[in-house]
């Protein structure tokens, strides 16, 4: 996936509000407001002074000229801000068969109704082979050496997810819980179970059941964020 327009860099002065940011464009100086495509707590990304690179936009209709989309962080490593990304890196790579487990699926078709009241991400099938139900989870929590966490704040509604994917699978079709690590400095993922104890127990209830733990990282640059490769569930 490719970023529609050139990044710009800038410092973050604040984030606030959920989905506001204050930032310091560093080529002119000017303090935008940029629009935050984030509703999570962001532990670690949103640190006054953190290079952090936006997406302008020139629609009329929108009320913030840009958008945050990557943190720059040390090493030369990135993470991506953005939590619609996954779903649409995602889809390329299952569209371009290359999400290995799943590369058996000719047809993704996205947002599915199942369950109660529920949107699958992604609904696979392929004659000859179970539907598989696919649910998308964007991680960008780190806090410990290589290791991606998830959640980074509670959420009921991704328990809601792991549990109607537990339906599923006892229906007899593939139910598949696919993590997209949103940095390129982590090489593992474990359940944040400090953050949010009932996921973590629904997340280990949802592997019994027969839920498919999966994760994958992500190459990211300045141009976009690319589908990478497989990382163990810890």
């Amino acid at each position: 996936m490719r970023f529609q327009t050139p990044l710009v860099p800038a410092r973050l002065v604040r984030r606030y509000k959920r989905f506001l940011a204050d930032a310091v464009l560093e080529e002119t100086g000017e303090e935008v407001v940029a629009h935050c495509p984030n509703p999570g707590a962001m532990l670690g990304l949103r640190e006054p002074g953190l290079r952090i690179w936006l997406e302008r936009n020139d629609d009329p209709k929108r009320k913030l000229r840009y958008g945050w989309r990557l943190a720059e962080l040390e090493d030369g490593h990135w993470a991506g801000i953005d939590t619609s990304v996954p779903n649409r890196v995602v889809r390329e790579a299952l569209e371009a068969r290359v999400v290995a487990p799943l590369a058996g699926y000719g047809t993704v078709k996205p947002e599915v109704r199942y369950g109660t009241k529920s949107r699958v991400d992604f609904l696979l099938t392929e004659p000859g082979l179970p539907d598989a139900y696919v649910e998308v989870k964007n991680v960008h929590l780190r806090r410990d050496g290589d290791l991606a966490e998830f959640p980074d704040s509670v959420t009921a509604r991704g328990a809601r997810h792991l549990a109607e994917l537990s339906n599923m699978a006892a229906e007899g079709h593939r139910a598949v819980m696919l993590y997209l690590v949103q940095r390129t400095d982590c090489a593992r993922l474990q359940m944040a179970a400090d953050l949010d104890p009932a996921y973590a127990a629904a997340f280990d209830l949802a592997r019994s059941t027969g839920v498919e733990m999966l994760c994958f990282g992500t190459d990211i640059d300045v141009h976009g964020v690319r589908f990478g490769g497989q990382m163990p569930v810890v």
